[in-house]
């Protein structure tokens, strides 16, 4: 099967594939038909790197994946007939791994459309302000936040080149930095629904290195800031990783949960719901918060099992899509902690006063069924918008991701980097979560990805 052909496996012939790996797994003995070059686990970003990369050096990788499709925490799906991201939609100019794929593929970037009303938290719950201001303040403020950033996190894509500095200021949560700041409380609601959106829910959660690494990453300034979310690949997150996934040669199973993985001597089996495979080493490129969910035989080492028990990957957070009709053209809005969305923006405006609106939600007592309460909570944003329909994908919930991207908590920079990415045994690890440089996004991921191909081929010699 030659490349451009492969991984285009889905239910029948994974099925097919599985079905003969029951008899041998049941009786304990080798199975047939059921071995690999290498076995990857996982077929979002990260997974679908290794796999590409072990295979340009002459590996048969077999990408085994709990879903039905793949993509992990990046999911590109319809509604209304558009192309809509339900995971991670954006990239920054900045992160060179993902425009090297991009490159690679010939795949070109959009950006939204710039909003023409902007709210923001006011005095008397959310009002409407000029953009220049929010520029201004927003600018102000988020370097106060991040003042001292520019010297212990001297060179953002190695955050750990000043770890005599980390160390003064890598227990801090995102709110212990800002009770340190005291800002008065309209300063605060401007910045804290940032701080708390970004950590899923409560600013206590996000530590304020991993934060401030994405600022430092960005160019430590407004312009860099904004631009993290500043384009999306024009054939969606999707479009790109098909076209990786086209480019490898191996297999993929769909719809096949892992629920153990063992070392023993030169093999490692992973134990499937269809069944038992082999192969002489294994990369596990589920997220971090996925790891307590298998069973590891022997058990994976303490800096890895407190990361999964602590979560790296944010703990609540819903990404919507609204139909909605409003006659204050397209919109962005910013909540302040606690609010029970954080932010909303036009993606698409489809005419008419109709758009495509996304948002943001932490609060879990939120109905993303339920028109009419969503409509409520957007109209103390957005006045007089009508709901006229709603998508969502509720991250913390799902059980394959159990958490939103990634964003380190307190304390976690000095206690993970660099171990959590160093093998064990015969499995490497691949996650945007374990990344050095863009921990949370997909070029993190693809950082991963690399690096964990690197350590199966060196496993091999």
């Amino acid at each position: 099967m030659d490349r451009r052909s492969l991984l285009k496996a889905t239910g029948l012939s994974a099925l097919a594939t599985s079905a003969a790996l029951h008899p041998a797994a049941a009786a304990g003995a080798r199975p047939r038909n059921a071995e690999a070059d290498v076995i990857v686990i996982g077929a979002g970003f990260a997974g679908v790197t290794a796999a590409r990369e072990l295979s340009a050096n002459g590996l048969r990788p077999l990408l085994v994946e709990a879903r039905d499709r793949i993509g992990g925490r990046t999911w590109t799906d319809t509604f209304l007939g558009r192309r809509i991201e339900l995971g991670c939609q954006w990239i920054s100019d900045r992160q060179q791994l993902f425009h090297s794929e991009l490159a690679r593929y010939g795949i070109s970037t959009v950006t939204d459309p710039a909003a023409e009303t902007v709210i923001f938290p006011s005095g008397n719950g959310l009002a409407e302000v000029d953009p220049a201001e929010v520029y201004t303040r927003q600018s102000e403020l988020l370097g106060r936040l991040f003042a001292g950033s520019e010297s212990y996190l001297e060179r953002p894509t190695d955050p750990l080149y000043r770890a005599d500095l980390i160390r003064g200021v890598d227990h801090l949560s995102l709110r212990d930095r800002l009770d340190q700041l005291a800002l008065a409380p309209a300063d605060e609601n401007w910045i804290n629904g940032t701080t708390a959106s970004y950590s899923g829910g409560s600013s206590a959660l996000g530590g304020l290195t991993a934060l401030a690494q994405w600022w430092r990453l960005g160019g430590g300034n407004i312009d860099g800031w904004y631009g993290l979310l500043g384009f999306s690949p024009a054939v969606g997150m999707g479009g790109l990783l098909q076209a990786m996934l086209d480019d490898t040669d191996g297999e993929l199973m769909l719809n096949t949960p892992v629920r153990g993985v063992t070392v023993s001597g030169r093999c490692v089996y992973v134990t499937t719901s269809r069944g038992t495979l082999t192969a002489p080493a294994v990369v596990v490129a589920v997220p971090v918060n996925v790891w307590r969910t298998i069973q590891f035989s022997p058990g994976l080492p303490k800096v890895h099992t407190d990361a999964s028990l602590q979560g790296v990957g944010v703990p609540d957070s819903v990404k919507f899509w609204v139909h909605a009709r409003t006659d204050r053209g397209r919109v962005s809005a910013q909540a302040a902690e606690g609010f029970p969305i954080s932010s909303l923006f036009t993606h698409t405006d489809l005419g008419d006063g109709h758009q495509l609106i996304i948002g943001f939600s932490e609060d879990r007592s939120l109905d993303f069924t339920n028109r009419a309460q969503i409509q409520a909570v957007l109209r103390q944003m957005v006045p007089g918008i009508e709901v006229w329909d709603l998508r969502s994908q509720d991250w913390g919930r799902d059980r394959y991701s159990r958490g939103a991207w990634a964003l380190r908590r307190p304390k976690q920079l000095l206690a993970q980097l660099p171990a959590i990415q160093q093998p064990y045994g015969r499995i490497a690890f691949a996650s945007g979560d374990t990344a050095t440089a863009w921990n949370g996004f997909v070029d993190g991921a693809i950082e991963s990805g690399l690096r964990a191909a690197r350590q199966v081929l060196e496993m091999r010699r």
